[in-house]
């Protein structure tokens, strides 16, 4: 990376400027201490408005005009769009300092941005996070790539790779890559380094139900609630997980005290509400072997236990044959 002593360009910059609107500069930006100032706070110290205090900035600005054209500091503006071309022309604001002037120099780089011509600051809102770019109409077209990417989140319901997520874009990577820097409706599975919606629980789990949920989607296999406390940790209580997991419909019951998900075909009932559900599907009358696969492919029981609910008269009808029906078929 290309070094500037960013402290004594700034400083070189403020020699131009008398000693108070100097100072009123350094403190805006925290050039010397770090910590950004409000108008507010410099007015008082100078018993003047804020609005007095923001009128001497933009006096200060116009006085420093003439030192964009001298070479050091053209060098830097030059390496700063360089930067944010080989980003795809934008860059979160943190990621940015952080890359171009590190913990010391940050406040520095920050200043250079908004003193230059050819950078543009795009505050934080309700889509995005702060970033910087080098054009205006970047907002307009990250918008649109965001829309789309929403979109396939929403109807594919599932964590994408940055590469994945690419080809439904159809977005430059590097636009791509900043994009999903800045997105606030999006994040990085910090795991598996895939992205999704910030409020799937993959993301962002909330409480036992979504880190039981994680837990299944890892094992692909149903589990009981014991096991699911242990493999949670931080010592969930395992009664705790079963309360929870009961009463949530991504969950089902599938035998004794052992869950699965619902989106893996499992359906909610009692066993013998399960086979009415089979046999309610059915278009003519199966036999036992095959009530018992289709029952026990939702329910982990006992051959015993499916063959006690057939035998209740008041549901089921068994003919000469041995097949079963609904009663009301």
């Amino acid at each position: 990376m290309t070094q500037f002593n960013y402290s004594k360009i700034c400083e070189d910059i403020f020699k131009t400027l008398p000693l108070r609107q100097k100072e009123i500069l350094e403190r805006r930006f925290g050039i010397l201490t770090g910590e950004k100032e409000t108008l507010d706070s410099i007015g008082k110290d100078f018993n003047l408005t804020r609005e007095r205090i923001r009128q001497i900035e933009k006096e200060s600005f116009a006085k420093m005009e003439k030192e964009k054209e001298k070479r050091e500091l053209k060098n830097v503006f030059f390496y700063f769009e360089k930067y944010l071309k080989e980003n795809g022309g934008l860059r979160r604001e943190d990621v940015l300092l952080n890359d171009l002037g590190g913990d010391k120099f940050n406040k520095h780089i920050y200043f250079l941005l908004t003193f230059a011509d050819d950078f543009f600051r795009i505050s934080e809102d309700d889509k995005f996070y702060s970033f910087w770019t080098i054009q205006k109409e970047t907002l307009t077209k990250i918008e649109s790539i965001l829309k789309t990417i929403l979109k396939k989140f929403e109807e594919i319901n599932k964590l994408l790779s940055e590469d994945e997520i690419l080809k439904k874009a159809k977005s430059e990577p590097e636009i791509l890559h900043s994009l999903l820097e800045i997105a606030k409706k999006i994040e990085r599975d910090k795991e598996n380094n895939y992205y999704g919606l910030t409020d799937w629980p993959e993301i962002r789990p909330k409480g036992v139900k979504d880190r039981a949920y994680l837990i299944f989607k890892k094992e692909q296999k149903p589990l009981h609630f014991i096991d699911i406390a242990e493999l949670i940790g931080n010592k969930a209580h395992a009664q705790t997980v079963h309360n929870e997991l009961i009463k949530d419909e991504r969950f089902v019951l599938v035998g004794r005290g052992t869950y699965a998900l619902r989106e893996w075909g499992y359906e909610p009932g009692t066993v013998q509400e399960i086979i009415s559900k089979i046999l309610e599907k059915e278009k003519n009358p199966i036999s036992k072997e095959q009530l018992l696969k289709k029952v026990q492919k939702q329910r982990l029981v006992k051959e015993n236990t499916i063959l006690l609910n057939l035998s209740n008269g008041k549901h089921f009808l068994k003919d000469e044959n041995g097949n079963y029906s609904l009663k009301n078929f």
